[in-house]
């Protein structure tokens, strides 16, 4: 141990982090941490005290996020039991989107037979259930909307850090990552089904035509047109869910003006840092007990990223970005290749930077 310094211990008074100095002369005192340029932390004490060795609590958030058995603590169950109403209907959600067959054949059939009221009338009946199920799949979009916003509110809040609430409120931060896991499922088949729009921009044509003949429409009070305009623009978005979280998480930053926007950036890039950690980490990742939590885990690492990606100024690649992205492409290039190709995909087509100039050569190389 060094002759002019007998201990140093780590301590937080309130949202001040300060380190405790019992030096050779027996003076102790409490003085607020500064950074060094190396992202070391260090004291200013004259010629006493130089860089203090940066510990691995200092390279980043480092505790076990447990996303299998989180529970709600008393502090919590307001916001979870509000989230977990629309989090039930998810994995139903996912199902219709997955058997979702469309009717292009009738439609195609219409079309070449313009004439044929028979296939007029059942290309009609064909597309307007299909039309209620994107009605459904939109309105729960709006409820996933909502979802994230009460969870934003409660784990950017003050006086606690974005790893004191992670840490704190595990079952948030669980429901969290479903939402994010949530989306890029939808946003993956939503991708690979483009009976979707299709079908949609068939019902709003024939619509518009029944309009103009007055001929009454069955399935019209249902969508009107207002909310079909809406939901025009949600299906022609390359990854619906996504924007919708994205436009969201900006919307909350900016209502919410006395919140720093790194609060709500901070626990993004947090989140991101603690599923790469516990990817990486054997004593981590021996701990989950189910299979399908690494994937859970990747697919909210990359949905984390390209959030953070959309809502920061300057995104998730640049090298002042929080987020460490070529450990995350690393931990996503040590898995199986079939297991995460469309994660990397998504990385390479969703993210909104990545092709900035201020991306490191290193990075785009590595998700060529």
């Amino acid at each position: 141990m060094c002759a002019g310094l007998h201990s140093i211990i780590l301590k937080t008074l309130g949202a001040k982090e300060c380190i405790f100095i019992i030096c050779s002369s027996f003076e102790t005192e409490w003085r607020p941490r500064t950074e060094c340029s190396t992202g070391c932390r260090y004291l200013n004490m004259g010629n006493l005290l130089k860089v203090l060795t940066c510990t691995d609590l200092e390279q980043g958030p480092n505790f076990f996020l447990d996303f299998e058995n989180a529970q709600p603590t008393e502090s919590e169950k307001e916001i979870y039991n509000q989230v977990n109403v629309v989090l039930k209907d998810a994995e139903g959600i996912l199902e219709d989107l997955q058997s979702y067959r469309g009717a292009g054949h009738e439609i195609r059939e219409a079309i070449q037979h313009p004439n044929d009221e028979k296939l007029q009338e059942k290309a009609w009946g064909a597309v307007v259930p299909l039309v209620g199920k994107l009605k459904k799949f939109y309105e729960f979009s709006q409820r996933l909307e909502a979802g994230l916003r009460g969870l934003l509110g409660a784990l950017t809040s003050t006086p606690y850090s974005p790893t004191q609430h992670l840490e704190r409120e595990q079952a948030l931060a669980k429901q969290f990552a479903e939402i994010l896991h949530f989306t890029l499922r939808f946003d993956e088949l939503k991708m690979t089904n483009p009976a979707i729009q299709n079908d949609f921009s068939y019902y709003r044509r024939t619509l518009s035509r029944m309009r103009i003949n007055n001929v009454p429409a069955e399935g019209e009070n249902e969508v009107n047109n207002e909310l079909a305009n809406r939901m025009s623009l949600f299906y022609a978005e390359a990854t619906p869910m996504l924007k919708t979280l994205s436009d969201a998480t900006t919307k909350f930053v900016s209502e919410n003006k006395n919140l720093p926007i790194e609060n709500t950036t901070d626990c993004l890039s947090t989140m991101a840092s603690v599923c790469r950690v516990m990817l990486e980490t054997p004593e981590y990742r021996s701990r989950f007990t189910n299979e399908e939590t690494v994937s859970f885990c990747l697919r909210v690492m990359v949905g984390v990223i390209i959030l953070y990606d959309h809502v920061h100024p300057v995104g998730a690649f640049a090298k002042t970005s929080k987020i460490d992205m070529k450990g995350c492409i690393k931990v996503l290039k040590d898995q199986p290749p079939n297991s995460v190709e469309g994660l990397l995909n998504a990385l390479r087509y969703t993210t909104k930077h990545l092709n900035d100039e201020t991306t490191s050569k290193q990075i785009k190389s590595m998700l060529q």
